[in-house]
Order: C-alpha cells, then sequence, then structure tokens
C-alpha cells in the first residue's frame, strides 16, 4: 500500500513566471538547508531528452541526520539518512523520486508536478484510474493562511497578508485574495497540482512514517511558496539563462556550505 495525496498551491503570479521564480527559490531554499556536514549536495543538472519529453535533470544527495523523527534516528544504520532526489523538470510538468539506498525497494517518495494557469480547480489533472483518484485525499494550500503555518517557520519578512511587491505591485493578499483573482479574469494567476505518493515498508512504523512524511511534504510546500511570492522582487526580472548560472553558483556554495558551519532548516527543500 502507499498514501496519496494532491496539495493544489494557488499563486498570483503565472505559470511562466513561475518557471523562474520556483528554480530561483530553489536555489535560494537550499542555501538556508545547508550546513554543519548536512544538507544538500549536487550530482548533477544537465538536460534531458527522452520518450519525446525534454527538460533538466538533476540529481541530488539529501544529507539529514538531524532533520528526521528520533525514533527512526534510533533504529537507523549510519548512513541511513542519506537520501537521493532524481527530478526531471519538463515544465510545466515536473517528476521527482525520493529514494534510499539502505531502505531500497521499500521506500519512495514521488512528486508530479503540473502548473496549470487556473486556481485549483480541476479534477484528476493527473489523469490517475478512478479506482486510484478516489483514494487520493485533496489538501488546499492557501500562502496567506498564517494558521497553515508552523509556529517556529513563521517570519514576517515571508508573510504574504504583509508583504507588498514594488515591482509588479502585487501584494499584501487579503483573506479574499482567490476571489479577487477569479474576478479579475486579466490578473495572473497558476496553480501548483502535486500529487505525493509515499512508500515505507517497515512493520510497525509504517503508518506512523507515511503520515509524518505526508505533513513534512505540507510544511515544505507551504514554507516555498510562501517565500516564493515574497521574494518576487528578486526573481521576476530574471532569466533562464541567468537561472542556470545561478545554479552553477549555488552548487559551488553548497559544496562549501556542507563541509562547514551550522546545522540549519528544517527539512528537505526538494521543490522541482
Amino acid at each position: 500500500m502507499v498514501l496519496i495525496k494532491e496539495y493544489r498551491v494557488v499563486l498570483p503570479c503565472s505559470v511562466e513566471e513561475y518557471q523562474v521564480g520556483q528554480l530561483f527559490s530553489v536555489a535560494e531554499a537550499s542555501k538556508n538547508e545547508t550546513g554543519g556536514g548536512e544538507g544538500i549536495e549536487v550530482l548533477k543538472n544537465e538536460p534531458y531528452e527522452k520518450e519525446g519529453e525534454k527538460g533538466q535533470y538533476t540529481h541530488k544527495i539529501y544529507h539529514l541526520k538531524s532533520k528526521v523523527p528520533g525514533f527512526v534516528k534510533m533504529i537507523a544504520p549510519e548512513g541511513a539518512l542519506v537520501f537521493h532526489e532524481k527530478a526531471w523538470n519538463a515544465y510545466p510538468y515536473c517528476r521527482t523520486i525520493v529514494t534510499n539506498e539502505y531502505m531500497k525497494d521499500d521506500f519512495m517518495i514521488k512528486i508530479e508536478t503540473w502548473h496549470k494557469p487556473d486556481t485549483g480547480a480541476l479534477e484528476n489533472v493527473h489523469d490517475l484510474d478512478p479506482i486510484t483518484w478516489k483514494t487520493v485525499e485533496v489538501v488546499h494550500i492557501d500562502i496567506a493562511d498564517r494558521s497553515q503555518v508552523e509556529p517556529g517557520d513563521y517570519k514576517p519578512e515571508e508573510d504574504p497578508e504583509i508583504f507588498h511587491s514594488e515591482k509588479t505591485g502585487r501584494g499584501p493578499l487579503g483573506p479574499d485574495w482567490k476571489k479577487e483573482l477569479l474576478a479579475k479574469p486579466d490578473s495572473p494567476r497558476m496553480c501548483a497540482y502535486k500529487l505525493v505518493t509515499v512508500k515505507f515498508k517497515w512493520w510497525g512504523l509504517q503508518t506512523k512514517i507515511e503520515n509524518f512524511i505526508h505533513k513534512q511534504e505540507k510544511r515544505i510546500f507551504t514554507n516555498f511558496h510562501r517565500q516564493l511570492f515574497c521574494w518576487i522582487d528578486n526573481w521576476v526580472e530574471l532569466t533562464m539563462e541567468d537561472i542556470r548560472r545561478m545554479e552553477e553558483e549555488t552548487q559551488r556554495e553548497l559544496e562549501e556550505l556542507r563541509k562547514t558551519g551550522q546545522v540549519r532548516g528544517t527539512s528537505a527543500a526538494h521543490e522541482q
């Protein structure tokens, strides 16, 4: 058995804008998660083409000792808390698979994302068979709803209810911001439909860990997209060429950060 949920994140930007904003924010978030021997190591970041699909392929390793529940650390051997993330970004469709060499086929997180120019009303955009789709829980994430943010994660400078973009005029986002988007057909909007499949086969721990992972995924998606919107003035004028240069610089920076400094962040910053 696997536990599948679909997270829907609506944003006041276009699908085209989000492509740059997402990659900029992934690079920034990776730096916030890396230090003191832990964090993100980038092995590959290169174009790919297979079976008619073209995009950017990345292979990262997450070193996560301090970022898993205590009861897992107690039973997991040294080296087991290293995770491989392979991502195929054929925007507007992206697929990310996280695996663990210690658990092999007993562990997997798969994140499939469609980015659509709407406000999150489409059903079954991932075209699952009807029986599977009935088992999927749909979770709506509102980036302007502070109650969806863990108290320890809250930062005023990353709050869409407060932030106003000087370059685009967007924000702050009030409680009815999604209804206001619908009332203005020309205003930019999009939804990331993130289908997350979690498999964890470990007798006695399966349900607990699968629920824990989904809770962490929701937390990552919520914090990441709040940051993405509040960082819009930093990325809205960037090109894809700017982003690729930034990714190369970030890869070098991550190597240095991981070897030095303090353990930082909350959890893996994947958001392909």
